[in-house]
């Protein structure tokens, strides 16, 4: 059985996510806005995070799919995306 109230905790982790992100791109964008050789080097790391993120989500995908339990994708996919979101900003702000 599942829990009822899993959507809950899911909202939540979705909000915290949205709100890291746009701290996350703010940040970037900052960034990016001086043009400075830290700037490609912050350009480049996005797109690579971005390309791993995905490969990751997709063995996230694959591997849940494969055990039969494709309903465990999302929320795993979910706190993969977290981590890394988390993770951007911490370095990122300090």
């Amino acid at each position: 059985m599942t829990d009822p109230f899993s959507w809950f905790e899911t909202g939540l982790q979705l909000a915290r996510l949205g709100a890291d992100m746009q701290i996350v791109i703010a940040e970037r964008m900052s960034r990016l806005a001086r043009g400075d050789a830290a700037a490609g080097t912050e350009a480049l790391r996005m797109v690579t995070e971005k390309a791993l993120a995905l490969g990751e989500a997709n063995a996230h995908l694959m591997a849940a799919a494969a055990a039969g339990h494709i309903e465990r994708a999302g929320p795993e996919i979910l706190a993969l995306y977290g981590r890394k979101v988390r993770a951007n900003r911490r370095r990122l702000t300090r």
